[in-house]
């Protein structure tokens, strides 16, 4: 399996990085984890062509972690797009992704495309598959209108967990269990807030993290002042790793 780190940022682009955006590679299947704003911008620098994702997974319903998907599809549409396209996570996605369309580009949700644009809205605690991909969702803490999720993500025989954004929560212990890798925020170093992980509370909690490897993404200028003092592996745009 491949992943490549389209954007580690935040939503406020810190350091000129770009929103989250994950890109992972397993054989003939590629899909995104979290689609931000700037995830068109960056799949097109990697030279990642977007008519080959087969599918796209989203954490939570802020901007900057599903608001590029209004211009992927609007993309796919224009450049005649014809390989469906899968959709997967939390409740009313479809329909947030739908007024998202609308505010940016009237009308557009409501064209005929010449691909298939299917939408699966995950239940906490459930696994689903879609194609080749199994995904379990576990709810964090950080309010977006919706539930948002940490995502277990099982391809390739391989487990990849992703926390979104959220502070720090048991439901990341169940989670990350025997992953191969766990991506987890750190969005500031020492600062404590709200609906956030800090580097602090993540190294505090690393040993009942049960996960093969760790990687820090979604870091604030706090934390990227501090990444090169780092005991933990940080991500960063580009980044790519095998697993």
């Amino acid at each position: 399996m491949r992943i490549r780190f389209l954007g580690s940022g935040d939503a406020f682009g810190s350091g000129g990085r770009l929103q989250t955006c994950f890109f992972m590679e397993a054989g003939d299947f590629r899909c995104l984890v979290d689609c931000g704003t700037s995830s068109l911008i960056a799949l097109k620098r990697e030279a990642l062509d977007p008519n080959a994702i087969d599918m796209i997974l989203i954490t939570h319903l802020h901007g900057d972690h599903f608001g590029g998907i209004p211009f992927f599809i609007l993309d796919g549409q224009f450049s005649r797009r014809l390989r469906p396209l899968s959709i997967v996570g939390p409740p009313c996605l479809a329909e947030r992704v739908s007024q998202a369309m609308e505010v940016f580009f009237p009308g557009s949700s409501r064209v005929q495309r010449k691909f298939e644009t299917n939408f699966f809205e995950l239940e906490d605690g459930v696994s689903m598959t879609v194609g080749p991909i199994r995904v379990t969702p576990h709810e964090v803490v950080h309010p977006c209108g919706a539930p948002p999720y940490a995502l277990r993500i099982e391809l390739d025989g391989r487990t990849v967990v992703y926390s979104g954004d959220t502070e720090w929560t048991d439901r990341l212990i169940d989670a990350a269990a025997g992953a191969d890798l766990f991506i987890a925020e750190a969005y500031f170093y020492h600062t404590h807030v709200r609906f956030h992980l800090d580097f602090e509370t993540l190294a505090q909690k690393r040993f009942q993290l049960d996960c093969k490897r760790l990687i820090l993404t979604h870091m604030s200028g706090e934390m990227l002042d501090r990444v090169a003092d780092l005991s933990v592996e940080a991500a960063y745009d580009g980044l790519e790793i095998f697993l």
